[in-house]
């Protein structure tokens, strides 16, 4: 049997200040990256030998 997940704790103090700042100022990828995780993503997807969506 599986195990329980338990809960989350929660973020205070420092940390949660450097979280939110880090949600606040998100970095999108340029559309270079995007481009180099699709083609590393279809490279492993078509050597795979297990069945993948």
């Amino acid at each position: 049997m599986a195990r329980p997940i338990k809960e989350t704790p929660t973020i205070s103090g420092k940390d949660s200040i450097r979280f939110q700042e880090a949600m606040d100022n998100l970095v999108p990828f340029s559309e270079e990256k995007k481009e180099s995780i699709e083609q590393s993503y279809q490279l492993l997807k078509s050597i795979a030998t297990f069945p993948m969506p």
